[in-house]
């Protein structure tokens, strides 16, 4: 719908609009949930219903959404924004009446009129007792206004009492725990804390508004601990928090050094365990020069008193990347440096970005050198020497490094990066003899790469060497997968022996069942055939297949996939 006219009709908003909203999956699946539709009520401009699904959803369809028509539902999969079956469950239903929603829709809009003016005709004491009426039956309204009320009078304590209220888990907990079905709840509560102490600041209370909020911020970090918070509603929860808390501070103007001294508190403390992630640096504006001096201050003595801390060397690097201070980001980092050269490669980034190159390289090579066992080395600090050697033209330094790590790793990868640097220094031939040796031996005392056979044979294949390949497995023995690698690529020159091959990796698969074995299988007996035709044994595989078939026959979907091969 794009304008009023298509609104009040819906005469555009049509299943393709529903299957466009929802894609093409939950659509279908939306399809049967149309009886689980109940409780369908129309607005000006919405429509609710409750739907039955996994548990009972509340839906809400927007008709006039300044993009279009959108909805929102209770499910997990519309938590997350998504437009789910539930809604295009009641759109449908929406479609079935819409020749009586214009006239619905102008009815809900008469009768939010009529309310309007019956409201407005009322005396004080009239809209006061219908106001007490609606709070002795609703809670959450009573809450509120409870909060509001004392926030009114200036009673610091009952809104305290009532914040911790809303923060209390144990209306909502079973056995001390807050499940999934009940967390939005205790969010949509906890929220209303949130909004008082909003409130706190815009009624020029902002000091009490920040001592509020950092008691919030405790009390929520404490809570979620026991709640089951998988959409993230007490995230949000805290992310607002921390917002109402900077936006007390620049109203209230506190105390800048008690206030760094707390933010550099709080950005250490495990109670917040990452809840409101407060950035103290957002609060520079408030500090000013003289809070700053004491935050940098506070967060130099934390780190000195825990170097290895992580929240320390965080707040540190933060602090120190503001200040565009290079040297202070690279002790933090060279305070703790990992066995594995990781921290030495990042404070070459950092110098390298600070246009340092000549000492990122230097981090660079004391990283190699300082790793206790190349075969843990991070592989990326391997690749950021060796293409900085690339760049300087120390070509054979590049290949030193590649042969370093490839004696003691002797993966593939390795083999492949040692052959690219020494084809770039011309001395491949040299290096591929020694590197072939090491994985040789290896290949005599049964040691496997990764996924499984020697790495001799992947490298010997790698390098387009089949026939080497071939000696290797037939000497060393070979994968199953190798094997298979090696049939393919030697099935042009050595027909019979990747006939050999073919069968033996097909009889397995002929005593299992299932679609993707029969799709193996089927591969595997076209390599045959193939196979037969290159050694002008065409029958041969006729009568092979012929015997496979009357051995299989129950196996429709092997049948059905052979047959559309010609097999």
């Amino acid at each position: 719908m794009r304008n009023l006219e298509q609104a009040e009709t819906m005469g555009n908003f049509t299943e393709a609009d529903l299957k466009a909203l929802a894609g093409a999956r939950s659509f279908e699946r939306g399809l049967g949930y149309l009886d689980a539709v109940s409780g369908v009520e129309v607005g000006d401009g919405w429509i609710t219903a409750t739907v039955h699904g996994t548990e009972r959803y509340e839906v809400e369809l927007t008709l006039d959404g300044p993009g279009g028509p959108a909805g929102e539902c209770g499910c997990p999969y519309g938590l997350e924004g998504n437009f789910c079956k539930h809604l295009v469950a009641l759109g449908l239903r929406v479609l079935a009446r819409r020749e009586s929603l214009p006239r619905q829709r102008k009815a809900a809009r008469e009768h939010a009129q009529d309310l309007d003016g019956w409201l407005s005709a009322l005396s004080k004491e009239e809209l006061l007792a219908l106001l007490r009426e609606q709070i002795d039956e609703d809670r959450k309204l009573r809450r509120r206004l409870e909060l509001r009320a004392a926030s009114a009078r200036g009673d610091l304590a009952a809104v305290r009492a009532r914040i911790r209220d809303l923060l209390d888990i144990g209306p909502f907990a079973q056995y001390g725990y807050v499940e999934y079905a009940d967390a939005g709840t205790y969010a949509d509560q906890a929220g209303q804390a949130v909004s008082a102490i909003r409130a706190l600041t815009g009624s020029g209370r902002a000091a009490d508004a920040i001592t509020l909020a950092r008691e919030a911020l405790r009390l929520l970090a404490e809570a979620v601990e026991s709640v089951d918070d998988s959409d993230g509603w007490l995230g949000q929860i805290g992310a607002d928090l921390a917002d109402a808390h900077l936006d007390a501070c620049r109203a209230a103007r506190p105390d800048p050094e008690e206030l760094a001294r707390w933010l550099v508190g709080h950005a250490l403390g495990d109670i917040d365990d990452g809840l409101t992630d407060i950035d103290p640096l957002d609060y520079e504006d408030v500090l000013g020069e003289e809070g700053m001096a004491v935050l940098q201050k506070s967060a130099v003595e934390a780190w000195r008193g825990n170097r290895t801390g992580w929240a320390e060397k965080y707040l540190m690097e933060r602090l120190a990347k503001a200040g565009g201070d290079v040297d202070a980001v690279i002790a933090v980092h060279a305070a703790d440096l990992s066995p594995n050269g990781h921290t030495h490669l990042v404070i070459a980034h950092e110098l390298d970005t600070a246009r340092r190159s000549d000492e990122a390289l230097r981090w660079a090579e004391r990283g190699i050198r300082e790793t206790r066992d190349l075969v843990a080395v991070d592989t990326a600090l391997v690749d950021y020497l060796c293409d900085r050697y690339t760049q300087a033209n120390r070509l054979s330094d590049a290949v030193a490094v590649r042969r370093d790590h490839f004696r003691a790793r002797r993966t593939l990868a390795a083999y492949q990066q040692l052959r690219a640097a020494a084809q770039a220094a011309d001395c491949w031939p040299a290096e591929r003899e020694g590197a072939l040796a090491l994985l040789r031996a290896d290949a005599g005392r049964r040691q496997q790469g990764w996924y499984g056979g020697p790495v001799l044979v992947d490298a010997l294949l790698d390098d387009k060497d089949v026939d080497a390949a071939w000696q290797a497995a037939v000497q060393t023995g070979a994968h199953d997968r190798q094997w298979l690698t090696l049939a393919d690529q030697a099935r042009a020159g050595r027909p019979a022996d990747a006939l050999g091959v073919y069968l033996r990796l097909a009889e397995p698969l002929t005593k299992q069942t299932g679609n993707a074995v029969y799709e193996q299988l089927v591969s595997l007996l076209l390599s045959v055939r193939d196979c037969h035709r290159r050694l002008g044994t065409p029958d041969e595989f006729t009568a092979y297949a012929t015997a496979l078939r009357t051995a299989q026959k129950r196996k429709r979907n092997l049948m059905r996939l052979m047959d559309e091969h010609a097999l």
